[in-house]
């Protein structure tokens, strides 16, 4: 099948042609023509698969069909999860829209806001943005939503877990009932499905490959580790691998922080990206990783998704995600638009429950080694460490916890103030990645 047959106009046709694609994926194949019928749609795909030009091509056609105003009101939005995922997308929509009279822009937050606020006064036909920068031009009465013909959520399963139904569903309240909505993601759990057909109408579901699972060009292989042998472990693998570009994945921020500069004591370059950098470090350490300028990217699971890097070769999960769908995400930076990849895990005992979860979800037992110098603690305890407890001492405490009583006096001693404490930390969460 040729993108031609499926209805394109010849404007996208010549930008296709001019990516250099040839033949439409089976996602786009399979979601293109329902969203150009004016289909709510559902699709899901394996990551690296183009699902971005299964929603972005239909999309762009039907807004060039109708006729322009003289002052462009946004008639797409583009919700993304993270502010990477909104920048590459917007890149595409860019790329695609080259020869067609469309207007887009990009908006996240970390970044001074007055250069967006301008582009929308200029008028733009299509809007990519996090929800926290959205929401807050929309309530300075910056932008309105009041136009919006098509709404798209990427990478809908993280949007509209609880850290994002709130937001999305002040999103929605701002926005016309009718409208067309499109949902693209690698993965659809049955919960989410669920809050889905609350917000789609009718919609079509488009599956290309089984739901949770992985590209086959990835290699992946699991190596049992002690814990405290991981760090020299992933070294050892990319000095004697002599890896040039390897995207290893930690479960938290602060861990990122910690490999990278133990990677950089062992003569690697290496540069950390997660929620707590600023937007113009996230951008200096990405493009170093994309132009071979860093050899290592330490992330945390903010980078599991909308990184599009050509060719990577490798993938590390430094620690494996407590959360079975990220490890499908993480592992599809590699591998993409059918290039090889390899994706490799280093597995401690207290991680076999979340191995064991990983496997069932993408249905095949991963291949195991162990290295060596490197071997797993036969005696360590297989109990896994609850989301967020990181760094543990030998009794399983975290080594910066606050004896109780100091505990209380931080946090006022009052169920107020703790709520208080708590909501706060939330928005932070939810900021930090918008």
């Amino acid at each position: 099948m040729s993108f031609k047959l499926l209805g394109l106009s010849e404007p996208l046709l010549k930008a296709i042609s001019k990516k250099g694609y040839e033949t439409p994926s089976p996602i786009q194949a399979k979601a293109i023509p329902p969203v150009l019928d004016g289909y709510d749609v559902l699709a899901s795909a394996q990551t690296g698969t183009g699902k971005t030009a299964g929603f972005t091509l239909p999309m762009l056609h039907i807004l060039s069909e109708t006729k322009k105003e003289k002052f462009r009101p946004i008639r797409a939005l583009v919700l993304t999860p993270t502010r990477e995922l909104a920048a590459q997308v917007y890149a595409n929509v860019r790329e695609y829209s080259e020869f067609l009279n469309i207007r887009s822009a990009v908006i996240f937050g970390g970044v001074n806001q007055k250069p967006q606020a301008a582009n929308i006064r200029k008028g733009v036909d299509v809007l990519v943005a996090t929800p926290g920068r959205l929401l807050d031009l929309q309530s300075q009465g910056l932008l309105s939503l009041k136009r919006v013909e098509i709404f798209v959520l990427d990478e809908a399963d993280r949007m509209l877990d609880m850290g994002f139904l709130r937001d999305i569903e002040r999103v929605m309240k701002l926005m016309p009932d009718k409208r067309q909505n499109l949902m693209f993601s690698a993965t659809f759990s049955k919960d989410i499905k669920k809050l889905a057909f609350n917000i789609l109408k009718n919609p079509v579901q488009v599956e290309a490959t089984p739901e949770n699972t992985a590209v086959e060009a990835i290699s992946q292989k699991v190596y049992r580790v002690a814990k405290g042998l991981k760090t020299g472990l992933v070294i050892k693998l990319i000095s004697e691998g002599n890896w040039q570009q390897v995207l290893v994945f930690t479960r938290t921020k602060h861990g990122a922080n910690k490999l990278t500069k133990k990677m950089i004591s062992a003569g690697i370059t290496a540069a950390a990206i997660h929620g707590n950098k600023s937007q113009g470090a996230r951008t200096k350490a990405l493009k170093g990783f994309k132009d071979g300028s860093i050899r290592v990217m330490v992330a945390t699971d903010i980078a599991a998704r909308g990184l599009d890097i050509p060719l990577l070769p490798h993938v590390i999960n430094y620690e494996i995600p407590n959360i079975s769908e990220d490890y499908v995400h993480r592992i599809g930076r590699t591998g993409r638009a059918g290039a090889k990849g390899e994706a490799i895990s280093l597995v401690s005992a207290d991680e076999t429950v979340y191995l064991k979860a990983i496997q069932k979800l993408i249905g095949e037992k991963l291949p195991v080694e162990i290295i060596e110098g490197f071997e797993p603690d036969p005696n360590a305890s297989t109990e896994p460490i609850k989301p967020g407890q990181g760094r543990n001492n030998r009794r399983g405490q975290s080594q910066n916890r606050k004896p109780k009583t100091d505990r209380k006096k931080a946090d006022g001693n009052s169920s107020r103030s703790n709520n208080r404490n708590k909501s706060r930390s939330r928005n932070r969460n939810r900021r930090s990645n918008n």
